[in-house]
């Protein structure tokens, strides 16, 4: 299945190339017995570099890729000839990939797009030759100086899907029900939670051949933030929707009580998800008349414009196209008005 396919965490032991030693070579030629010293520098040790490929879509090409070393830098020879470089290790990524040190947490390079390129760890620079260190009290050093050594990491690889709107809720909110009905994506669908256990993306089309990327985030639940149920694995795809789509069924027991604890755990993951504009879908319509959609919208307290949807029934689904397709080009900082139905 493609979802088994989908990775988006990796732990990789990384290791660059030590620099090679430089010579401490004389020159020794037939007209020449006495030649001073030319002995040449040593190689650089290669580079652990990590690169954004749009041609990679998740990191599973690096999950059996558990220990990835370069190439040791060659040793200096006569004649002031340096050794070779050792070779790079370029690891290919999707662009959104964050790469971090495992054990300090430290962010070592964020891939944004195609063609991002950063060092993770360098190579250890390579020994100077021993035609460094002639001076006029010293003719004929017969030292030189030894490669720096390799460096080792542990990195972790996250990716972070970069989607236009990204739809958040409880499992079994509705979600993957909607991005299958109005995109060509296949989500896995059943009547119980976390039936999406992996994120999915879909391409909308819209008017005038116009089209945006929706991402279906697997389910929250009170305490995802700390970890619980699928925790934060899945919360960090969110950062990059331009656009939050938060779905709460119209059968749910208390819609502004779970718009609050989504609320909750978007901020306690990361605050600066509560400044990106959102829209309160409020799906599963065909399960509900005219009359009592009236007296929920008139005790709803949510402070985000909201509408109501059938995914199954496909009413208001191009209303909700609109209403996403203005607050994403909507001009920064220009206020969202609520909605009512």
């Amino acid at each position: 299945m493609a979802n088994e396919n989908f990775i988006d965490y990796v732990k990789i032991y990384t290791r660059s190339g030590k620099g090679g030693a430089g010579s401490a070579h004389f020159r020794r030629e037939k007209f020449a017995p006495k030649g001073g010293p030319d002995g040449g520098d040593g190689g650089r040790g290669g580079h652990i570099i990590i690169q954004g490929n749009e041609n990679k879509w998740t990191l599973l090409h690096l999950k059996y890729k558990k220990h990835i070393r370069a190439g040791h830098g060659q040793p200096g020879g006569g004649s002031h000839k340096s050794g070779a470089d050792g070779e790079d290790v370029v690891l290919d990524v999707p662009p959104g990939t964050l790469a971090k040190d495992a054990e300090t947490g430290e962010v070592l390079a964020e891939i944004n797009k195609d063609g991002d390129r950063t060092i993770l760890i360098s190579g250890g620079r390579g020994g100077l030759g021993n035609s460094h260190f002639k001076s006029s009290t010293n003719q004929a050093p017969r030292y030189a100086q030894p490669g720096e050594p390799a460096l080792e990491r542990t990195i972790i690889l996250e990716l972070k899907l970069l989607a236009d709107v990204g739809l958040v809720g409880f499992p079994n909110a509705g979600k993957s029900t909607l991005l299958s009905v109005i995109s060509a994506a296949e989500p896995k669908i059943a009547n119980y939670p976390f039936t999406t256990l992996t994120p999915q993306l879909g391409m909308i089309s819209y008017r005038d051949g116009q089209s945006f990327v929706m991402a279906d985030i697997p389910g929250i639940i009170e305490g995802a933030s700390e970890g619980k149920g699928l925790g934060i694995r899945f919360l960090r795809h969110i950062e990059r929707n331009a656009v939050l789509l938060l779905v709460i069924p119209s059968d749910a027991d208390d819609i502004n009580e779970e718009y609050r604890i989504l609320l909750n755990e978007l901020e306690a993951y990361n605050p600066e998800l509560l400044h990106k504009p959102r829209l309160v879908a409020i799906s599963k319509a065909d399960l509900i008349d005219q009359e009592l959609q009236g007296l929920i919208a008139e005790n709803l307290t949510i402070d985000a414009p909201y509408l109501f949807f059938s995914a199954v029934a496909q009413t208001g689904l191009t209303e909700l196209k609109d209403q996403l397709w203005k607050m994403m080009n909507r001009p920064v900082g220009k206020p969202e008005a609520m909605e009512e139905e």
